[in-house]
């Protein structure tokens, strides 16, 4: 199949890009190619050993790593793809190699904390990279943020761990005006949710550990933009920061991506129910998930996400933090764990001692949940919640 194959459906391609029958054994899946090195020209003197995407030497590009590029530009509707070891990997990379000492970036208040640190921290500490956190719901405050050197805005939409929602479209507008890059982390959305360079940015970063992965049994990460820039990627940061993803994790990912569309339909769908309930208990403060209507940016996610608002929402409730413990303790299908995008669901209580609390909304500074509402049954999910709940009084 042709990965620039747009005409094809979303689930078609998911199946088929990247994949090709095996010329030696015939196999209708690309196989494990668990080799670091591979097999030179007869005169190898001339070869650029830091070159990128070539098989020499797998930490420049292997064979698995390829293939999962292919489908992953695909599915995103990129020019090209790059696939690394985790997403702070694939975060790191494209921070390292497009800004420089004296160059700036704004990025949204609510993050991943590895951005959080990464930019807020350690490129500005150690490298004289100037940043500026600004809520990029805001779009005023984005235009006002920008200086003459100004190099990058990233934001998250939806955002973690509050599930805020940013405009894509229009901060792509205002960085274009500005002749500025925009980079947009998709993870809690996916590519068959919503697709950032379809909205305008100049970079989609997955995590793909999360939902396209989604079996939480292998680590990756992946940008996806043009070419021109990918490259300077490859070569600065895969080749020389040495973030390679292993040939075995990159197979995993790209057998984890076919039920991409209908894992997605499902957590979507199940999240929406769930958030739903949430808003009728007595015990529980709030609710945050795009998808409901009394989320501040409803409108604007039901503008940008093709298929559905994702499967991950927050609450918190009307009690203490031992409250908020307890409830955790009673559940017995959700799992408390870090991470989302699993087929199981995973909760996560996030402190009021959390260092980025004060960039949160005000009804987050009591402690919260993050929620990943997994494969189970919806009815079975909701049922475990319910349990809780009674027996903290709360229902």
């Amino acid at each position: 199949m042709n990965k620039d194959d747009q005409k094809l459906g979303f689930g078609t391609r998911a199946v088929h890009a990247g994949n090709e029958i095996d010329k030696e054994t015939g196999a209708i899946r690309r196989p494990i190619t668990m080799a670091n090195s591979y097999e030179l020209p007869y005169d190898p003197s001339d070869l650029n050993w830091s070159s990128a995407g070539k098989n020499i030497y797998t930490r420049n590009g292997g064979s698995n790593q390829q293939y999962l590029q292919e489908k992953l530009a695909s599915l995103e509707n990129g020019e090209d793809c790059i696939v690394l070891a985790s997403g702070v990997g694939a975060l790191s990379g494209l921070f390292f190699a497009l800004l420089q000492s004296g160059d700036h970036i704004i990025f949204s208040s609510v993050t991943y904390i590895a951005v959080y640190r990464l930019l807020n921290e350690l490129l500005n500490n150690k490298f004289g990279v100037e940043t500026s956190l600004v809520d990029t719901s805001d779009l005023d405050a984005v235009r006002a943020a920008i200086r003459p050197n100004t190099k990058l805005i990233h934001i998250e939409s939806p955002s973690n761990p509050t599930i805020g929602i940013t405009d894509i479209r229009a901060v792509s507008e205002i960085a274009r005006h500005h002749g500025v890059l925009l980079s947009v982390d998709n993870t809690f959305a996916s590519p068959y949710n919503q697709r950032p360079i379809e909205l305008g940015a100049d970079f989609s970063v997955e995590s793909l550990t999360k939902y396209i992965n989604g079996h939480g049994d292998a680590m990756g990460g992946a940008i996806i933009g043009k070419k021109e820039h990918l490259d300077i990627i490859r070569s600065q940061s895969q080749v020389n920061l040495g973030a390679a993803i292993s040939p075995f994790n990159a197979w995993l990912i790209m057998r984890g991506a076919v039920t991409l569309p209908l894992r997605m339909r499902q957590h979507s769908e199940s999240a929406l129910q769930i958030a739903r309930f949430l808003q009728g208990i007595k015990g529980v403060r709030f609710v945050s998930y795009p998808g409901l209507e009394s989320h501040p940016g409803h409108a604007i996610a039901k503008s940008q996400m093709e298929h559905g608002y994702g499967g991950v929402l927050s609450f918190g409730l009307l009690g203490d933090h031992d409250t908020h413990n307890r409830f955790v303790s009673h559940l017995q299908i959700i799992t408390s764990a870090v991470s989302l995008g699993h087929d199981e669901s995973l909760i996560v209580f996030i402190g009021e001692q959390d260092e980025r609390q004060y960039l949160y909304p005000p009804e987050f500074h009591e402690g919260f949940f993050r929620f990943s509402v997994g494969l189970e049954d919806t009815v079975d999910i909701i049922g475990d919640l319910k349990q809780a709940f009674q027996k903290e009084n709360l229902f």
